[in-house]
Parts: C-alpha cells; sequence; structure tokens
C-alpha cells in the first residue's frame, strides 16, 4: 500500500498492547508505549521548526496559541506498522497540510453553502457594527448616561436635604413634647365634657392634686392656649413633612417628563440592534446546522450517522469531530487500516485558559469527544480507560510535627489524601488518621487541605471552637503561608506577584483554567531561591486558597510559565509533584501566641 500519509515504523517497534485491545482514548494514565513512540518521531520533526514541508511551527507560538496533534498507531493489510498524523481543526488557515490526514467533512457540500453562510452572517454583523457605531446611537447612549447620573446626583442631594430636615423636625417634636409633658395635666372630669358638669382636678407637677375651686380661674384658658399652640407648631411640623414629599413627587415628575424625550428613540434603536443581533445568531445556528450535517460518521462497522444525531439536543460543541482522534479514526476506517494504538499531545504556546504544555500528552476531550469517539469504536475491541488513582499506602501514624488541647500539626507526606475519597479503596487519609488518633475530638479537625500530590504542613483542631477560630484566619488571610517548588524552566525575574482569577474546567475536571469572566480571585507572591540544571526552586506565598493555585499560577503564561515538575495536569508526570507546605504561621487560638511551624522540603 502507498501512501503519503502513512510512516512507517521499524519492525522492531512491535510490542505487545496493554489489555490486548485498542487502547481507549480517554486513558488518563497516557499513552501506549507504541503510540509514544510514534508521537515522539512527530515531536523530533516538530522541533526541528517544520510541521510539514513549507509549514513552519512559528505560528504556533504566536497569540493564537499552540495546538493538539495526534498519531495513530495501525496495521496495514499486510501486516506492517505505521502511523497516521494529524492536527486538531486548521493550521495556518488551512485543513489540508501535506503528510497529515484530511478532515471528516463532505468538501463539496461544505464548499455549496458555507461562503454563502459566512457571506450572510458577516454582512449581519457588518450592519450591527455600522449601528453600534452610528453618531445617532453614540449620542443617544451619551446623553442617556449624562442624564441618568444629573438625575442620580439631584435625588441624592433632594434626599440629603430632606433627612437633614427630617432629623430637624424629630428633635423639634421631642422639644415639644417633652415641654408640654411638664405642664399641669387634667384628670378628667364631668366639666370637660359637653354636658355641663363639675370642672377638671388638675394633677400639678411633683404629683399635688388640685380640686376646681382651690385652682384660680385663669388657668383655665392659659391650658388651653398652650394645647392650641402645641397643636398649631406639631401641625406646622407636618405639613413641613408633607412639603417635602410633594418637593420629592414635583422632581421625579421633572425627570419622568426629561426621559420621555429621550428614552423612546433610544429603546427603538436598542432593540433595533437587539434584533439585528438576534437575526445574527439565529442565520449563525442555521448555517452551523448545515455545515454539521455535511459530516456523516463511520463507525467500525460501517454504520453510518449524522454528527448531530450524536450529541444532546443534536448540538455539536463547536469544532466537534475536528479535533485529530476522529479525523484519524476515520482515515483509518475509510481505507483498511486496523487502528493500534493512539496518543494526543500540545505542541506551541499554551492557550489563554492556560492548562497545556507542549510536548504532554492529554486523553481525548470529553466535550467534543465524549459522544463521538464512542460510535466510531463501535466494531473495535477497546480497553476500558485507566482512570487515576492514589498510590496505595500503608495505614499507620501520622507525622505529628506539634500537638497540644487545642490542635495538632501534621507534616503530610505525598500521595496521601487529606480527607477520604468517595471510594471505598480511598479511606485512608489524614483525617482517617487523625480520627483514629483523637476519637474524642469534636469538630471537622481539618482546617485546610493539601492536593493529593503536595506534601507538608497540615493544620487540625481539635474542637469546634478552634476550628471556628483557625478557619476565621484563613478566610481573612492571617495566616501566612510559604510554599517551596521546582518549577521546569527558567523563571524570568527575581520576585514577583501573580494575579489572576480562575475556575474548573467543566469539561475537564479537576483541572482549573484561567477564566477572567467567571473565574474567582486568585493571588500569589513569589520568590526565585535557585536556578539549576534547567530548572528554578521558588517559594510561593498563596494569598488567597484556589483549587491547584499553586500549581496553575505557576504553569501558566500570565504566571510563572513554568509548571511544577512533575506536575501530572499542568505539566508532566514524574516521580512526584515538587510542591512542599514548607512553612505556616497563625495565631494560637489557645494562647494568643503568634506561632510559626517549619517543615523543609524533601527536595
Amino acid at each position: 500500500m502507498d501512501d503519503a500519509r502513512i510512516t512507517l515504523l521499524d519492525p522492531g517497534w512491535e510490542a505487545p498492547l496493554d489489555g490486548g485491545g485498542l487502547p481507549s482514548p480517554f486513558d488518563e494514565l497516557g499513552p501506549s508505549p507504541l503510540a509514544r513512540q510514534a508521537a515522539e518521531v512527530l515531536q523530533r520533526e516538530l522541533r526541528e521548526g517544520w510541521v510539514a514541508p513549507g509549514v513552519p511551527t512559528s505560528p504556533l507560538e504566536g497569540r493564537e496559541g499552540g495546538k493538539m496533534f495526534g498519531v495513530l498507531v495501525v496495521r496495514l493489510p499486510d501486516g506492517r506498522l505505521g502511523f497516521l498524523r494529524a492536527f486538531s481543526g486548521m493550521l495556518a488557515g488551512h485543513w489540508d497540510v501535506v503528510g497529515y490526514v484530511p478532515p471528516l467533512f463532505d468538501r463539496a457540500a461544505r464548499a455549496s453553502l458555507e461562503p454563502q453562510g459566512e457571506a450572510t452572517v458577516k454582512a449581519l454583523l457588518a450592519r450591527a457594527e455600522a449601528m453600534r457605531a452610528s453618531p445617532e446611537l453614540l449620542t443617544l447612549r451619551a446623553a442617556h448616561a449624562e442624564q441618568s447620573a444629573r438625575h442620580a446626583a439631584e435625588l441624592a442631594a433632594l434626599r440629603e436635604r430632606h433627612e437633614v430636615r427630617r432629623k430637624q423636625r424629630h428633635a423639634r417634636r421631642a422639644e415639644l413634647t417633652g415641654a408640654s409633658s411638664k405642664r399641669p395635666q387634667q384628670v378628667p372630669s364631668a366639666s370637660s365634657r359637653d354636658d355641663g358638669a363639675a370642672p377638671a382636678w388638675v394633677v400639678r407637677p411633683g404629683g399635688t392634686v388640685e380640686s376646681p375651686a382651690s385652682r384660680p380661674a385663669e388657668s383655665h384658658g392659659e391650658g388651653a392656649t398652650q394645647a392650641a399652640a402645641l397643636r398649631t407648631s406639631l401641625h406646622a411640623l407636618d405639613q413641613e413633612s408633607r412639603g417635602d414629599k410633594a418637593e420629592r413627587r414635583r422632581l421625579e415628575t421633572t425627570h419622568a417628563s426629561e426621559r420621555s424625550s429621550l428614552e423612546p428613540k433610544l429603546l427603538r434603536l436598542e432593540r433595533r440592534l437587539r434584533a439585528l443581533d438576534r437575526l445574527r445568531h439565529m442565520v449563525s445556528r442555521a448555517v452551523m446546522r448545515r455545515i454539521h450535517d455535511t459530516y456523516v460518521i463511520t463507525n467500525a462497522r460501517g454504520e453510518r450517522r449524522l454528527l448531530r444525531g450524536l450529541y444532546e439536543r443534536a448540538q455539536p460543541p463547536s469544532g466537534a469531530a475536528d479535533c485529530a482522534a476522529p479525523k484519524l479514526l476515520a482515515y483509518a476506517r475509510a481505507h483498511g487500516l486496523r487502528p493500534v494504538a493512539l496518543a494526543e499531545f500540545w505542541w506551541g504556546a499554551p492557550p489563554p485558559s492556560g492548562g497545556r504544555v507542549t510536548g504532554a500528552y492529554y486523553a481525548a476531550c470529553r466535550d467534543k469527544c465524549g459522544p463521538l469517539l464512542p460510535f466510531m469504536l463501535e466494531g473495535l475491541h477497546v480497553a476500558p480507560p485507566r482512570t487515576f488513582t492514589p498510590p496505595s499506602t500503608t495505614p499507620g501514624a501520622l507525622s505529628i510535627l506539634f500537638e497540644d488541647r487545642w490542635l495538632v500539626v501534621i507534616a503530610k507526606p505525598h500521595g496521601l489524601l487529606s480527607v477520604p475519597g468517595r471510594e471505598a479503596s480511598l479511606s485512608d487519609s489524614v483525617l482517617t488518621r487523625l480520627r483514629a488518633r483523637h476519637p474524642d475530638a469534636t469538630g471537622p479537625l481539618l482546617v485546610h487541605r493539601l492536593d493529593l500530590d503536595t506534601s507538608g504542613l497540615l493544620v487540625a483542631a481539635l474542637d469546634a471552637r478552634t476550628h471556628s477560630a483557625l478557619q476565621r484566619q484563613f478566610v481573612h488571610r492571617e495566616v501566612h503561608k510559604r510554599y517551596v517548588a521546582w518549577v521546569d524552566g527558567i523563571v524570568t525575574g527575581e520576585e514577583g506577584r501573580i494575579d489572576f482569577p480562575m475556575r474548573v474546567d467543566l469539561d475537564d475536571r479537576p483541572r482549573q483554567i484561567h477564566d477572567p469572566i467567571h473565574g474567582k480571585p486568585a493571588v500569589t507572591e513569589w520568590r526565585v531561591l535557585e536556578r539549576r540544571g534547567g530548572r528554578t526552586r521558588v517559594a510561593l506565598f498563596p494569598l488567597t486558597g484556589r483549587t491547584h493555585q499553586l500549581r496553575v499560577h505557576a504553569a501558566h503564561p500570565l504566571g510563572l510559565g513554568a509548571p511544577i515538575v512533575g506536575d501530572r495536569l499542568y505539566g508532566r508526570d514524574g516521580e512526584r509533584l515538587m510542591l512542599h507546605a514548607e512553612s505556616l504561621t497563625l495565631l494560637h487560638p489557645g494562647t494568643g501566641e503568634r506561632v510559626t511551624f517549619d517543615c523543609p522540603a524533601p527536595f
């Protein structure tokens, strides 16, 4: 078989495969040795600066970032072994590159609809952008913003004046009613009624009671005058309060009148703009549905399905079926090649979200390839995917660095969970051993956690009150933490601060990614300690406590740009993750003293 896309392997590369079938594309423990050997051939070519003749690797180091490459080891009909190569999506604006397998879609069908659909979407986008930049809309938006700010300022000033007056009225009422309480009080009697009965008795300040006969006649008129004056004063205060309310209503009416001359024009243009955006999205989705229908997926049994039929609600994610793995499997099936082993790796600058390192191997993505690859592989013997599990540990005593009636400080070894896993086989952990050591302790015990792969200091509280006090210190960033790590690369600069938000990668848990929109704040300070052999030893000071914060801040180009040595998630796997919690300073909840605990790194 003469196919320029097949690179023949040396017969000495024949090797038994783990599990006796095609290793799963979703295997988390990395590709098989045979797939790695094929991938290393391609990686050597990429290191020389060329993807293919006339196609340099330099664009992969640019702003758009690198790309996933894949190799599929295949057995030819004559029994020989070779491998195919592919890249995800397009490369340098081209679907086809010499030596690489082609895309899956029907070229003629796509060529008949994509240009027109793309032109329509671009025309709608241009209309929307022209409207956004129109002088009329910009002028109305600016006027509305100025009007809104002025209205808010006028209303705030009025509220402030009214609040001052309200307090003055409150003080005046208290003064008036307080003064009236010191005047003589009439005891109700028949004279206070309109039936002509006897006049009222009066209670004087101090409790003295005067009969009507002992009270001068003129005092009756004096009390009535004072009561009338009080009523008049209180009525005036009420009128002032009503006047403030009326003033606010007048201002609100004025504002509403001003808005009515501006807002309808602005709202009309905004509705037209939103309608254009909705129309563009509808046309874009319709075009994408037609493009997706140019992908007819065939599995190893020869069964065919439209791409949209493999995804929930018939909505494949962007780029579905354009990854390296489906391209490779489709080409192998179409040309009678039996898949033997698959490997996918990243090459070039990491994507903006981070999480990819040149030359590192990655399992097939779950969002795009999760529904697609299982169908394509039907009819082949595929080994179950291997998943990462913590190394087995021998239950035993903890390494205790400090212990008193309030708290315990532990030196956690790498490979030991902080808390038990969900599976019964993952029950051994720091928490499990702590509870065995302190069966009478109350509360959650562990105040914070360390990743499975991280070693170093952990603090536990032996009662709920101590736990709450320590947690408050962690939440309010009153605990000083110092980690030490070896990173894979030479770090530029001597010290600095990394500050960018992070969140979990919903399509690739438990990895974390940089997300400036939806991420949570994450801040780390760092200082170089040593440089040796292409690596840098750094001290890391986390000011927040996001999951995998130090690992992401080390690997991401916005951080150190150098993954921690041995990081299986954000760098390259190794003997161990070279990250250690070395020092911890906090306020002892029981003694009130500031204490520091140290545990030197074992590397």
